[in-house]
């Protein structure tokens, strides 16, 4: 299982059966012509733990949420959704949800600093009572939101009704004075009651308008807490732990530990700062908990090593439990070495065996118990390696893209340019890969939508269909256009569905 596995699309040979994937469906789809808005970019996506919900975060700090409705309409239970979608050919389907700002633009005085509403990360946390709880972040900021249906409240109605007083020709006003059940009359109510109609025998009692309750309901989004002053530099990473109480934040010398109740203090369990910044030679790029085992977690570093920690150790883990690097060759080393080596995304696959690294030009497998290499390596950019100084002066060599596992671990992603995901077979001796490109939609049509506030993807063109997918490259399967990028991409937890962001659209797939 060890070593290089270069992509091609959709081919066979060997051990191993490879997917075929197809396009599904693309919420906030451009129109051709229509520019992108920098706050419409998505910059987060994440899958609940079931798979049900979908949420969003982008640039102009918004959440959007999406539900599964696939299993609702065809009344389809859970467990045996796997088994039905590949006797009946059906895939997921979503809708949109809701959405709600999670975070605004601040200044911090006491350093001058900008704070941007981007939001960087969108962790889902335990459900309970039909309400949904999930973590979002910011540069500086962690809050953690409620989402539930309430009850729509309405104003009951009068028993006077004020159409009736344009048909009689006159006002309360200048009518007879109506008798009230008191005795007394309504002149000294006639200006609050002008236009309103008066039976000539009466009323027995004037119903006030009082607050109901319908049976309508909408969705509130609540935050409920907010986490915040404990980190000098920019939040890159929040997880959630397998206890369901704690999660940790990591920027890039630190990792925080907190309680989701508690939002005054954390504890600081990782601290790579130096006494002098002069010396500091690496930076914390991801963190994330262990899926199954509360008390470990794994960082990784822009020196391409990821580091395991036991949080029974000690209270600040400044030793790692196991390192796992890859050593490098002395020859093959170039001015670019650590940047292409810097790991931008580690995750444990469902099980906790094995984690998933990327670094600019590979995807690799580890296997938790064997910190002497990777299992597996997966050349994503090689194809890039003469062009490593145009990417250098562009600043693309410093792109952080995400990776994903599948719910069963035989299969991996990872994103690239031109819009482009990769998706791999990692089973023993499979040679399994294919490349997609998310911005084409085999349905693309110009849908007249209504108009919609500015930044929001409420109103979005949905569009459904079951064709193959295929790259725009070049002769030789190769992308060169850096402009457009996939960073960000999640697989679905229990289905080969994968969703992914280019630009302002979510885009999803199935196999």
């Amino acid at each position: 299982m060890h070593g290089g596995v270069d992509g091609g699309v959709n081919e066979v040979s060997g051990v191993g059966c490879s997917l075929e994937w197809k396009f599904s469906q693309v919420f906030g789809e451009r129109a051709v012509g229509e520019e992108v808005q920098e706050v419409d970019i998505i910059s987060a996506i994440e899958f609940d733990k079931c798979g049900d919900h979908l949420a969003t975060g982008d640039r102009g700090g918004r959440v959007v949420l999406f539900e599964r409705t696939d299993t609702k309409d065809h009344g389809i239970p859970r467990k045996d959704l796997e088994r039905t979608d590949s006797s009946i050919g059906r895939h997921p389907e979503f809708r949109y949800k809701t959405e709600f700002q999670s975070h605004e633009p601040e200044f911090d005085y006491l350093k001058s600093l900008e704070i941007e509403e981007k939001i960087n990360k969108i962790r889902w946390c335990q459900t309970a009572n039909s309400s949904l709880f999930l973590l979002s972040t910011n540069d500086k900021t962690i809050k953690f939101w409620k989402v539930q249906e309430k009850k729509v409240k309405k104003i009951s109605d009068m028993n006077m009704d004020a159409t009736k007083a344009a048909g009689n020709g006159c006002a309360a006003k200048s009518c007879s004075k109506p008798h009230l059940s008191n005795g007394g009359y309504a002149d000294k109510f006639s200006s609050s009651l002008n236009g309103l109609s008066f039976p000539p025998e009466g009323i027995a009692s004037l119903h006030l308008p009082v607050v109901v309750t319908s049976k309508e309901t909408s969705l509130v989004a609540r935050c409920r807490r907010v986490y915040a002053h404990a980190h000098d530099y920019h939040i890159n990473s929040i997880s959630n732990n397998s206890d369901g109480e704690t999660f940790i934040s990591a920027d890039d010398l630190r990792i925080n530990l907190w309680n989701l109740e508690i939002s005054n203090e954390s504890f600081n369990i990782v601290d790579v700062k130096p006494r002098n910044m002069e010396d500091l030679t690496e930076v914390i790029t991801s963190a994330e908990f262990h899926p199954s085992h509360c008390n470990t977690l794994a960082y990784s570093s822009s020196k391409g090593s990821i580091r395991l920690i036991d949080l029974r150790q000690s209270a600040l883990c400044d030793s790692h439990a196991k390192l796992f690097e890859e050593q490098d060759v002395p020859s093959s080393r170039s001015f670019f070495t650590e940047i292409i080596a810097s790991i931008s995304d580690v995750k444990f696959a469902r099980d906790g065996r094995y984690m998933l690294s990327r670094d600019y030009m590979t995807l690799k497998l580890w296997d938790t118990n064997m910190d002497s290499g990777p299992v597996a390596t997966f050349q994503v950019h090689e194809h890039l390696k003469p062009k490593l100084c145009d990417l250098y002066e562009n600043d693309s060599i410093f792109d952080k893209f995400e990776c994903c596992l599948s719910g069963n671990g035989q299969r991996v992603a990872t994103g690239s340019y031109s819009n482009l995901f990769r998706v791999f077979g990692c089973a023993p001796g499979s040679t399994d890969a294919a490349t997609l490109e998310a911005s084409k939609n085999p349905m693309r049509r110009q849908v007249q939508t209504p108009s919609r506030p500015s930044r929001s993807l409420s109103s979005i063109t949905r569009v459904v269909r079951r064709g193959s997918e295929g790259p725009r490259v070049d002769s030789n399967g190769n992308s060169f256009d850096f402009t457009t990028k996939l960073l960000h991409l999640a697989w679905h937890p229990s289905e080969n569905s994968i969703a992914c962001a280019a630009a302002n659209s979510l885009y999803m797939y199935y196999a």
